[in-house]
């Protein structure tokens, strides 16, 4: 199967696409979430009104895309440890359509909700340490990783020392997430440095 980069920006675009329109849709159709203070996850809640379907079409159709492009991207770089960690995240990403227990955060289910996400970030985190230190990749690539790296990392920062809630947390982490993935995916689409790949 051939993913030259244009169709593999065009898959991280998909991932994007369809994370903003699944969380404005069933947002707008759930009546107890509140786009600006309650976490994300509450959409795909236990007992929420069409949880099923955002953690389907949210979570785990989204998670898949990311798993496809982060691997994919991975080997146009040339790098298949950078891939195993980009589609990792995706991984993480889907597994959080584990519907998370509001009431009783500490539920097998609300840990492996917690769990999935915050291993999915680590790996992504470490896909960007590793294309922000390689400085033979394209300048984009590694200012881009770098750019990304800094504002996950102000972002967590700002929860820890309380400049933000939690929720607004969630929001920049999934700003950063889906920003660099969009930037990279429209630089695929129109960009020629990148070589073409192959996955068989």
């Amino acid at each position: 199967m051939k993913f030259n980069k244009k169709n593999i920006g065009i898959i991280g675009l998909t991932s994007v696409v369809v994370w903003i329109v699944s969380l404005i849709i069933f947002g707008l159709s759930n009546p107890n979430f509140s786009f600006l203070n309650d976490y994300v996850s509450l959409l795909g809640a236990k007992g929420e009104p069409n949880a099923l379907w955002f953690n389907l079409i949210g979570f785990v159709l989204v998670g898949l895309l990311l798993v496809v492009f982060g691997f994919s991207f991975g080997l146009l770089l040339k790098d298949k440890l950078l891939a195993i960690m980009l589609s990792l995240f995706g991984s993480g990403f889907a597994l959080t359509a584990i519907p998370m227990d509001m009431e009783f955060n500490r539920a097998p289910v609300s840990k492996g909700h917690i769990v999935s996400i915050c291993l999915g970030l680590a790996s992504w985190l470490f896909g960007l340490a590793r294309m922000g230190t390689n400085k033979s990749l394209p300048k984009k690539v590694y200012i881009g990783a770098n750019i990304a790296a800094t504002l996950l990392t102000v972002s967590m920062i700002g929860f820890a020392i309380e400049l933000w809630s939690m929720p607004i947390t969630h929001r920049l982490v999934f700003t950063v997430v889906f920003g660099w993935t969009t930037f990279t995916s429209i630089d695929l689409i129109v960009n020629t440095q990148l070589k073409s790949t192959e996955l068989k």
